[in-house]
């Protein structure tokens, strides 16, 4: 079996993927626009977020995530987002972190890091799919390494103008194929690549 590394993000048409939950989820160099996403209900979004659900079998996460994560997911396994809890409380969970002295306690728990492309070598021998939630920072590294095999991008039409952003100046020059694309209900696109090898070529038109 070799499975797949899945990059999950929310992102605006500016490409800011910060904080999309809550207000207080993450002030960082003043970010302001926490909770964003909250506002901009998506039935399609939804829809999509459960089927990949059906098929997640590890969370890779960066260590502000995952602390977000432990701190609200073990305590809601009931109610509409039950079996999101139940799922997350279930699987393995890989934690991206240089410090090998910190402490995970949520159930399942493990730290990566001191080699991470052999450690997502062994998570896709291990592992359906594998996804990668939020985690910015961290993303920014599997992106420029090229370790994952798909980036899901859920765009929504606002612009914040400030906050992180998935590709930020300095980002590794990359070609990706685009494998799908689709339009939500009205307010957000799904669209879905894959890592192709090489920079981008240049060219006279």
């Amino acid at each position: 079996m070799t499975g797949r590394i899945i990059i999950d993000l929310f992102t605006t048409l500016d490409g800011v993927a910060q904080a999309p939950g809550g207000p207080e989820e993450d002030t960082s160099d003043g970010f302001r626009f926490g909770g964003w996403q909250a506002t901009l209900p998506s039935e399609a979004v939804m829809r999509s977020v459960t089927e990949g659900m059906e098929t997640l079998d590890a969370l890779l996460l960066g260590r502000r995530t995952y602390d977000i994560f432990a701190g609200y997911w073990p305590e809601h396994t009931t109610g509409p987002e039950g079996f999101i809890g139940e799922l997350f409380n279930r699987v393995p969970k890989y934690v991206a972190s240089r410090d090998a002295g910190i402490e995970l306690d949520w159930q399942g728990s493990s730290r990566v890091g001191d080699d991470l492309p052999a450690e997502i070598a062994a998570m896709r021998e291990n592992h359906r799919d594998v996804h990668v939630i939020g985690s910015v920072d961290f993303v920014q590294t599997l992106l420029a390494e090229q370790l994952y095999d798909e980036l899901q991008l859920w765009v929504y039409p606002i612009v914040l103008g400030q906050g992180k952003k998935v590709f930020p100046d300095g980002a590794r020059p990359a070609n990706m194929q685009l494998v799908h694309a689709e339009s939500g209900d009205g307010s957000t696109l799904l669209l879905r690549y894959a890592p192709l090898p090489g920079e981008p070529a240049t060219g006279t038109m």
